[in-house]
């Protein structure tokens, strides 16, 4: 076990060390080592399942390998983790800092300390180094690391280091929304007094859930730093929206001398800084038709001779006006819940949590009512200490918070980060309905802060629309045909209580088309959150039946255990060739590697994050919501994956349970013009160096599933105009192994890769073959003789395919003993004419060069000679037909390839020579 130790009272510069260090040594642990100041506790409370932690106490000291610290050199800032260093069995220590004044007593075996304003600097230049793209939630938190050790870069030790580190975290999505919310600016003296007067002066006001406030404040002049006093106050009184106001006599400035002011024409101003936090309010939109203005969370403006607090009194109004409803619980929760009983055993417990990837569960009796709840790091500290057979029950939480399915988003919010709680249990009428977590409202955060494309200055330079825009914008971007089918189901699902999802590869694709383009889309796949109801687990297959009747043509296939329908327009005026799925949302678990996953109902988000690449983990909300927009769904960075052009997978161990999603990774990448990002290649090579994929093909009961979705991919690839590329790239990841563990493109076998395409763009233009399907023979045949024909077999290709491959190796030994030793065209066509052109293609591109010029000859020439007279001629000739025929028509063709004859009449002369006249025989 590898541990990265932060200081007590750990400050966001060394939880962000820590997060970035988890990131360039996978698998290590952060450990607090003895509490945190209050904005770290409260930003933990909300974001602690984002990151590696793990609690002290949990630690098995036998099992630490090695130690890294940050932020600190001294042991007694460490805590009681400090007797770790004194472990005999520690195979590195590791230290990085910032504070080049410190004497170190910690027995370092590798230091790295270097004077920039922020720990967080040196970790950031690291995995600029390691190119390693970070969650929202990493570069949130170290961006927040660098901010608050240099003061928003304005402190003496600040270095353009520190500026270039918090800029490439911007660009890897650092949440600005929230950094501000957990940055501390200083205040100076005169700004200090008046926070005292406007604390004691403050009115506040709650509406729709949010805490409304505002201050007016009178000054003898112009104070500068009103911002910060606002933003100040913001923190200090917990509000979600704040409008500071000051007003002051001109010309009247603090330091100035004192003018009498019966020599004065004397005005007042008043100014307004205005600051929300809240989703909707636009403050610039507020401040505008008063000269003011700014962004839509922080603006201000500077009035002459107004009322002013009635001028205040009309903006609060204004304000409040422009709040919307905010979400409740209902929108936010998923279900249905994971439950255990409270005899269930730890181990059995963390199993589930395995399988399901939550970060808790909920506990409820015989009467499916409420008893408890359990976290990950209840059962991570039962199992440190060896009650892995013990229940839950005597580990569970039984106090349980509760939520109604109306509580709002800002009353959960505020219920997480004061009881630092990361489920709430939804309740309705006593039942368990859904559940709330950490990760649900901190979707919406995400969706508000940082991670999206913005416009002006900020614009992404990659050709992407901004995401929000397909949305509003759907109907736009889609052909008018397809857009009416979506409209349809939308309803149809809608007047059932559902919620319809377009998913995947077509939210992708809008995301990377040209904004002017309308997309005409080949495949729709469209997810059926029914919410969960026991009648509702077929909802996909009801869902189309209904479009059914109102495209009577179309054809309708269910497949699949968990009754997932297909409709295919055929031939169809208005909608020719499209495909669209349609699914019930559900959740897979592979119980082995390489298994076919078993499935179940489950949440849109339980959907998304069964699928493989984040990228293609995106969806759009067809059914409207209470605000009629259609959101877009992005709970794993796919956005800022399509934004840094990256195929990034979504579990660590996917390639272990369907190592087929390497081809998958390969064939995105290449189509999409994608890098594979270094830790999803760093999974994929583990992968193939485990061997998961040959151990799976030896037994019986898993090997033809895998082998049919690796043909299936296969086919994807070879018959794509990129299947070269494509095929250079699995070589070089080492997944040819998949194919045949033998299997490598080397210089030989990437040549004859190449040339097989020469021949077949010559002798089969017409595509009469199947062209991916020859690339993959040429492969094959490249294996020993004898294991051609049972890869092919295992790969399921066609039985022509694999007798071609089996009747290959005695083939080539044929033509490779005779055709050297033929003296006329005649002996070549009679040795080569048995072959059919797949054949003869194969043996030619591993032939030797004097060889497969003669089978080129063959075919561009030979091959296509006919003799001048035929069996009709023959007859009218007075031959009789019989046996005799054939004899005579390949003397024929033998003697017009030997260039004996030339036309009719020396083919007639041929005869009249060589056989008895008609009339004698």
């Amino acid at each position: 076990m590898d541990l990265i130790l932060c200081h007590t009272t750990t400050d966001f510069d060394a939880l962000g060390a820590a997060v970035g260090l988890t990131r360039l040594k996978p698998g290590a642990k952060l450990v607090l080592t003895g509490g945190a100041h209050p904005a770290v506790r409260d930003f933990l409370a909300l974001h602690r399942d984002e990151y590696a932690l793990i609690e002290r106490r949990s630690v098995n000291p036998k099992q630490i390998q090695s130690l890294v610290v940050v932020d600190t050199q001294k042991r007694d800032r460490l805590g009681k983790a400090a007797e770790w260093f004194d472990l005999s069995h520690l195979t590195a220590i590791e230290i990085y800092d910032h504070h080049l004044d410190i004497d170190s007593d910690i027995p370092a075996t590798q230091i790295q300390i270097e004077s920039v304003g922020a720990t967080t600097t040196l970790i950031v230049e690291q995995l600029q180094q390691a190119s390693i793209a970070l969650t929202t939630a990493e570069a949130t938190v170290m961006a927040l690391g660098i901010h608050v050790d240099t003061g928003s870069l304005t402190y003496d030790q600040t270095t353009a280091r520190d500026a270039a580190a918090l800029a490439w975290l911007m660009l890897q999505g650092a949440n600005v929304r929230q950094i501000a919310e957990y940055v501390d600016p200083g205040l100076s003296p005169q700004l200090q007094t008046l926070l005292t007067q406007a604390l004691d002066n403050l009115h506040s006001q709650n509406h729709l859930g949010y805490k409304i406030s505002w201050v007016l404040l009178k000054t003898i002049g112009f104070v500068p730093g009103l911002s910060s006093l606002a933003s100040r106050l913001v923190e200090l009184t917990e509000s979600d929206a704040l409008l500071l106001a000051a007003e002051y006599p001109q010309g009247l400035q603090v330091g100035r001398l004192k003018v009498e002011s019966s020599s004065l024409q004397t005005s007042t101003y008043l100014t307004v800084i205005g600051r929300s936090r809240i989703e909707g309010t636009n403050l610039n939109k507020l401040f505008q038709p008063l000269g003011g203005g700014g962004h839509s969370q922080a603006a201000s403006m500077r009035l002459r001779d107004v009322d002013s607090l009635a001028t205040v009194e009309q903006l609060v109004h204004q304000l409040k006006d422009q709040i919307q409803e905010p979400l409740s619980a209902r929108e936010l929760m998923s279900s249905p819940v994971r439950t255990i009983r409270p005899e269930t055993t730890i181990s059995e417990a963390q199993r589930i949590l395995l399988r399901y990837g939550h970060s808790g569960l909920s506990v409820v009796d015989e009467n499916d009512q409420l008893v408890g709840v359990v976290s990950r790091r209840d059962l991570d500290l039962a199992l440190h200490h060896g009650f892995g057979h013990a229940p839950v029950k005597g580990y569970m939480t039984r106090n349980v918070k509760t939520i109604a399915p109306e509580t709002s988003l800002p009353e959960i919010e505020s219920l997480m980060v004061t009881y630092d709680i990361g489920r709430l249990p939804v309740l309705q009428d006593g039942q368990l309905v859904g559940i709330v977590t950490r990760t649900d409202v901190l979707r919406q955060l995400h969706q508000n802060g940082s991670g999206e494309w913005e416009s002006g200055d900020n614009v992404c330079p990659l050709p992407m629309t901004h995401p929000q825009a397909i949305i509003p914008n759907l109907r736009d971007r889609l052909a008018p045909t397809q857009w009416k089918l979506l409209s349809q189901a939308a309803q149809e699902a809608q007047s059932r209580g559902w919620n319809l999802y377009l998913v995947g590869g077509a939210i992708r694709d809008l995301l990377l088309a040209d904004a002017s383009q309308k997309l005409l889309l080949k495949d729709i796949d469209l997810v059926v959150d029914g919410f969960h109801r026991s009648a509702d687990t077929g909802a996909g297959v009801t869902l189309a039946q209904s479009l059914q009747k109102l495209y009577p043509n179309v054809r309708l296939d269910v497949h699949g255990a968990f009754q997932t329908a297909a409709l295919l327009w055929h031939n169809d005026p208005v909608l020719d060739s499209l495909w669209v799925d349609i699914a019930t949302a559900r959740t897979e678990f592979y119980p082995y590697p390489a298994a076919n996953p078993e499935v179940e109902a489950s949440s849109i988000r339980q959907d998304l994050y069964r699928r493989d690449f984040t990228i293609n983990a995106l969806a759009v909300r067809l059914t409207t919501s209470r605000s009629g927009e259609l959101p877009l769904l992005d709970f794993f960075g796919g956005l800022l994956d399509l934004r840094s052009r990256q195929i990034r997978v979504l579990h660590a161990n996917s390639f272990i349970e369907d190592p087929t999603r390497i081809y998958r990774a390969v064939r995105f990448a290449v189509r999409l013009g994608f890098e594979i990002e270094p830790q999803t290649e760093a999974y994929i090579r583990y992968a193939m160096e485990s061997g998961v994929y040959e151990r799976s093909l030896s037994q019986n009961d898993k090997a033809p599933a895998l082998q049919t979705r690796l043909k299936a991919e296969l086919k994807h690839i070879l018959q794509a105009p990129y299947w070269n590329r494509a095929l250079q790239l699995l070589a070089s990841l080492g997944a040819l192994r998949c194919i045949h563990p033998t299997l490598d493109l080397n210089e030989t076998l990437w040549w004859q890769v190449r040339l097989v395409d020469r021949w077949l763009r010559r002798f089969d233009p017409t595509r009469r073959l199947e062209h991916w399907q020859m690339r993959l023979e040429v492969l094959l045949a490249y294996l020993a003789p004898e294991e051609r024909a049972a890869v092919a077999e295992n790969l399921q290709l066609p039985l022509d395919s694999i007798e071609r491959l089996q009747q290959l190796a005695p083939a080539q030994a044929q033509v490779l003993k005779s055709l050297p030793n033929t003296k006329r065209p005649s002996e070549v066509v009679w040795l080569l004419r048995q072959y059919k052109l797949p054949t003869l293609v194969l043996m030619a591109i591993q032939a030797p060069r004097s060889i497969r010029r003669m089978l080129w000859k063959y075919l561009t020439t030979w091959a296509d000679i006919q003799a001048p007279l035929n069996g009709n001629d023959l007859k009218k000739l007075g031959y009789k037909p019989g046996p005799q025929y054939r004899e005579m028509l390949d003397k024929l063709l033998a003697a017009t390839l030997d260039g004996m004859i030339q036309d009719e009449a020396e083919a007639k002369a041929f005869l009249a020579k060589h056989y008895p006249s008609p009339s004698k025989l």
